[in-house]
């Protein structure tokens, strides 16, 4: 009897929560509604009206516990609600957010406003108020700027309008999810698992830590468009850190991912991923340092996606496209062979799973109102369509569903699901056997085999070197008289991308993906990067900042 008072008792709660939740978000919206029409009205015969304005709310609840060295260092639980205004004087074509050669990206931040927890028309109607007017002042004085520089500069390359019209508007709904954490429960896991770092004391950090986060987005604008919807995450991050006798920082980390809590692992894979990294960072340490080199190499999996993310990815983004500092590498390169014809590579954020892993880049709708779409970036090698945000560019006028952004940033065309995909595809061990005969054929003594990376950077502005910097952590020689593979450390893969991408000669049949998370213009946004193994006739690496100080000279206590 005592059980059954409890479940009903418990669906009672769901069910007030999910009752409140709902009456909350009418109250938004309305509210957004309201003072949406009451801008646009009121402010028709200024001097700059807007012609276009959105707003964005996101309803940001997170959980987190972290652990080190078996005590629990951070447990917390918050919740936010951040607005962000779009707002824009001018006309489609030329508006307060135009790139200039002064300063391209000048715009593409701006103030959170943060509302009130509890659903008040007239508190949230006054938050809404309070910003708008400021986004206004701001936005004129912006659209001024923008017609003076114009009036000095030369005719910009890229004539295309500033926003893109996209008709007929989006109406879609989802309703506030409701979660229930125990990070009670991941506290003990994770107090078990962690004495496995008190029993190395060579490690000098070891941390364990689960995070939850969901954001509501709730988007209305001008053009009628009015969206809801959740975006939960669920994560487990393992990391470990030591030192060499050289002084080398040396780490390692595994993550785990899930749209829910049960898809992530239990605790006895969460333990084996610990005592694989705790074993391969001991034999980090006693490794040796890595040449200068430049032959044949294989990016495993993993690798690889990070790989393409970097030197693809970032140059496959439309709005780089119109910035006059961006090298543009693949704007005179539409329709042209930039990888050889048996790869394709799509972006698509409209799927949640490849080969039963989860995608963190999956997304329903981006943060400009646009339905995510599927784009086919590259086909049969050629370079086919950039993803694009409400920001056109020559010969794409229009959105794909690729404006993105983090709460405080202005939307800009950003990385989903990027999949590489082949049609010259052989088992793992054939591409290692292939890598060894490039290397005989080149007079190498070995070859490279990238397995793990913790991400990388790129350069794509036109006043620096157009290159990318992958930052490798598990690195092997494959000799090519039989010898077992060495494990190294201390490089970074370095290129240009174009040359890179020349030199790509097959793939293996396996598919590996990379979770993470991507900073760049409009802030931190959850990307995935799915690739095969790919076997490189030529990378080149160099050697690997290290630090000049000692290792401890006490143990660990």
């Amino acid at each position: 009897m005592k059980k059954l008072i409890y479940i009903a008792f418990l669906i009672i709660i769901c069910l007030t929560s999910n009752f409140i939740h709902a009456q909350d978000e009418k109250i938004i919206v309305s509210s957004l509604k309201k003072e949406l029409a009451r801008f646009l009205d009121k402010l028709k015969t200024e001097q700059y009206p807007p012609y276009y304005l959105s707003y964005i709310v996101f309803d940001i609840e997170t959980a987190t516990i972290s652990n080190s060295f078996g005590r629990t260092a951070t447990k917390n639980n918050s919740r936010n609600k951040i607005l962000n205004i779009d707002l824009r004087v001018g006309n489609y074509t030329l508006d307060n957010t135009h790139k200039t050669e002064i300063d391209a990206f000048s715009f593409s931040s701006y103030q959170n406003t943060k509302l009130p927890l509890i659903g008040d028309e007239k508190a949230l109607r006054t938050s809404i108020w309070n910003a708008t007017e400021k986004a206004y002042k701001d936005a004129t004085k912006q659209y001024q700027s923008v017609l003076s520089n114009r009036a000095l500069k030369v005719k910009e390359e890229d004539t295309s309008a500033d926003f893109t019209q996209e008709i007929p508007p989006t109406i879609y709904f989802e309703p506030k999810e409701t979660y229930r954490i125990d990070l009670d429960k991941w506290e003990r896991i994770f107090r078990r698992v962690s004495t496995l770092f008190r029993q190395n004391k060579w490690l000098l950090d070891g941390k364990i830590s689960f995070s939850f986060e969901n954001q509501y987005k709730i988007f209305v604008d001008s053009e009628g468009a009015e969206i809801s919807q959740n975006q939960p995450k669920f994560r487990i991050n393992i990391f470990v850190r030591t030192k060499a006798d050289d002084g080398m920082v040396l780490y390692l980390s595994k993550n785990f991912f899930g749209f829910k809590e049960e898809e992530l692992p239990p605790e006895d894979s969460i333990k084996s991923a610990l005592v694989e990294l705790i074993d391969k960072l001991k034999k980090l340490t006693n490794a040796p340092l890595m040449e200068t080199y430049s032959g044949p190499a294989i990016l495993k999996g993993e690798a690889s996606g990070v790989f393409f993310h970097e030197i693809l990815g970032h140059r496959a983004e439309g709005h780089r496209q119109k910035d006059p500092r961006s090298a543009q590498t693949f704007k005179s390169f539409l329709n042209k062979q930039v990888l050889p014809e048996f790869i394709d590579v799509v972006f698509d954020p409209t799927i949640s799973e490849l080969n039963g892993t989860k995608l963190s880049g999956f997304y329903k709708y981006d943060d400009e109102g646009v339905k995510a779409q599927k784009v086919v970036c590259i086909e049969n090698g050629i370079f086919k369509n950039f993803i694009m945000s409400r920001s056109p560019i020559e010969n794409f006028p229009k959105s794909n569903g690729h404006g993105r952004k983090s709460y405080g940033y202005r939307a800009v065309a950003r990385q989903s699901n990027l999949i590489v995909e082949s049609s010259k595809k052989v088992p793992f061990a054939k591409l290692r056997e292939m890598l060894i005969e490039e290397c005989k054929r080149q007079g190498k003594e070995y070859g490279l085999l990238f397995e793990k990376v913790e991400g990388g950077f790129t350069f794509t502005s036109r006043t620096i070197p157009n290159a990318f910097n992958v930052l490798p952590i598990v690195v092997y020689k494959v000799y090519t008289d039989g010898r077992p593979d060495e494990l190294v450390r201390g490089v970074d893969l370095i290129g240009t991308p174009l040359t890179t991408f020349s030199n790509i000669t097959a793939t293996a049949d396996d598919m590996e993906v990379f979770n993470g998370i991507c900073g760049a213009e409009s802030g931190p946004v959850p990307v995935s990067a799915a690739s095969p193994s790919i076997l490189v006739s030529k990378i080149e690496v160099q050697k690997k900042e290290k630090s000049e100080e000692k290792p401890p000279v006490l143990p660990s206590p």
